[in-house]
């Protein structure tokens, strides 16, 4: 069961780990977007864009809705903003250690 459990875990972090996916969340972390004006704020090819959406709504990262023809994206849970918000919080402690470390006086 925890092997089962760790694997889960796994895929969870494995479907967050791309560049594209971090900036898709940071832009999502502000509201829902129709896959249109994500690819455009991102500079992305919407194939793409459209491939890392479907990894993340694979995985319960995402959700979705059509409204007409556009197909609008969410984050599903808000625990996903809080993730990203921690990850934000330990890379500027690791800035400032390594920048501490410069701090050396002679």
């Amino acid at each position: 069961m925890q092997e089962k459990i760790a694997q889960l875990k796994a895929d969870l972090f494995k479907a967050l780990s791309h560049p594209t996916r971090i900036r898709i969340l940071d832009l999502l972390s502000d509201g829902e977007h129709c896959v249109c004006d994500i690819f455009e704020q991102l500079n992305v090819e919407q194939a793409n864009t459209s491939q890392h959406l479907s990894v993340m709504k694979k995985q319960g990262i995402l959700q979705s809705r059509k409204e007409g023809l556009r197909v609008i994206y969410s984050i599903k849970h808000p625990e996903i903003i809080e993730l990203i918000k921690l990850a934000n919080q330990i890379l500027k402690k690791q800035a400032s250690e390594v920048i501490s470390t410069f701090d050396v006086n002679p």
